[in-house]
């Protein structure tokens, strides 16, 4: 029999996958792991891990398994909040839910998984895993979930094959509801419990007073930019090296692009797209964040949904930041392919063409893209299978 310890958040999903494991014959394990000590800037609860360890203890018991606990909150710290705060500093927008599967969720936890002689990991994600032979070569795919309002490929698109090959994701082909409807009928203690938001581990927080454990306010001008500034005049011949490139380049303003609106407290607490927070009203459309310079601690801001500062055609991943899930299938220099892409959770996937460079792989989208952020992660798609992924430069 497999032994298969479950990674209990002390969330409706992860009980849920304990509960089929379990039923499927498996050896179950629940272990929970704490990752955060620390509740400056916490929005909900003084100790909300405490609660998540407490339900998911009820789970455990509920099922009958052994529970378990682990302290990662050294590693957290230093793989993915450190890395939060350092990109941030730098004008960047991470995406630490993905730095926190890669880096805890399937290796540090992974590997205190195998220390109890576990043969797989699960997690409650809404994905799925398939294997294939070919060859005499086994490859693990992943897959979007079947729910495709809580598909969470996108969070688990840096996973490489060693990872693949020990993870279990139970929940991957059920609804949401049907989620649910199971956890009531088992009587789970976390059937109502609503989901996790936030960081990962961390949960809500109030971003600016959070970052400011590191990262000191600093007050500094918001300039706005019209539409009609002269930058947004973009080259026809989207396939030259020359108009790529400046089709995936941020654009760059000075304060002499865009007159002084306002105020802030630090270009490095808001990222691009953003709208609130600006304390800016009295406009016919909403004011939204159109670039940041945290050299010169400037924000520019253009007013409404349709600006074209928003939107971009292009984007670029630099070599060493390219992820193939299945290296197998990496992209060549010169040669292109058609996948479909997202920039952020839960966007609907965007037909692009991706193309291998010296320099960089391009994203070229077919319809120019709302907030592409410096930072993010951009991820790509084979119909269900998830193939790579890679960091935007900024």
């Amino acid at each position: 029999m497999a032994k298969v310890v479950v990674g209990l958040s002390g969330g409706v999903d992860s009980s849920v996958a304990a509960y089929l494991l379990k039923e499927q014959g498996y050896e179950v394990v629940g272990l929970f792991m704490r990752n955060w000590h620390d509740t400056t800037g916490t929005l909900e609860g003084d100790c909300p891990w405490y609660d998540d360890q407490l339900f998911a203890e009820l789970v455990a018991k509920r099922l009958d398994i052994p529970f378990r606990y682990v302290d990662l909150s050294q590693e957290y710290r230093k793989r993915v909040v450190d890395y939060m705060f350092e990109e941030y500093k730098q004008g960047r927008t991470p995406n630490p839910d993905v730095l926190c599967n890669r880096e805890i969720k399937f290796d540090v936890f992974l590997k205190e998984a195998l220390k109890l002689g576990a043969d797989y990991v699960a997690t409650g994600h809404y994905c799925r895993k398939a294997i294939e032979q070919r060859d005499g070569r086994t490859t693990y795919r992943l897959l979007a979930g079947a729910d495709k309002n809580k598909d969470q490929s996108y969070f688990l698109c840096q996973l490489t094959q060693e990872q693949l090959k020990y993870a279990m994701f139970p929940i991957g082909e059920l609804q949401k509801p049907e989620v649910r409807r199971i956890a009531e009928e088992q009587k789970l203690a976390t059937a109502k419990r609503k989901d996790s938001q936030g960081i990962c581990f961390v949960g809500k927080v109030d971003l600016p007073v959070f970052l400011q454990q590191q990262l000191a306010a600093k007050q500094g001008n918001i300039h706005e930019i019209l539409p009609s500034w002269r930058g947004y005049n973009k080259p026809n011949d989207e396939h030259s090296e020359q108009d790529l490139q400046q089709l995936a380049t941020p654009y760059r303003y000075t304060v002499r692009d865009g007159k002084k609106i306002g105020t802030h407290n630090g270009a490095h607490f808001y990222t691009i797209g953003q709208r609130k927070g600006l304390g800016i009203g009295g406009r016919k459309e909403s004011l939204f964040i159109i670039a940041t310079d945290v050299k010169e601690n400037v924000i520019y801001v253009g007013e409404g949904d349709s600006h074209p500062g928003l939107y971009r055609k292009a984007l670029r991943i630099r070599p060493e930041e390219i992820h193939w899930v299945d290296p197998e299938q990496a992209m060549q220099e010169g040669e292109c392919r058609d996948y479909m892409v997202r920039i952020r959770y839960r966007q609907p996937l965007q037909k692009a063409t991706l193309i291998r460079k010296s320099d960089a792989m391009y994203i070229l989208f077919e319809e120019a893209q709302r907030g592409i952020a410096a930072g993010q992660f951009a991820a790509w798609y084979d119909g269900e299978i998830l193939a790579g992924s890679g960091v935007i430069e900024g």
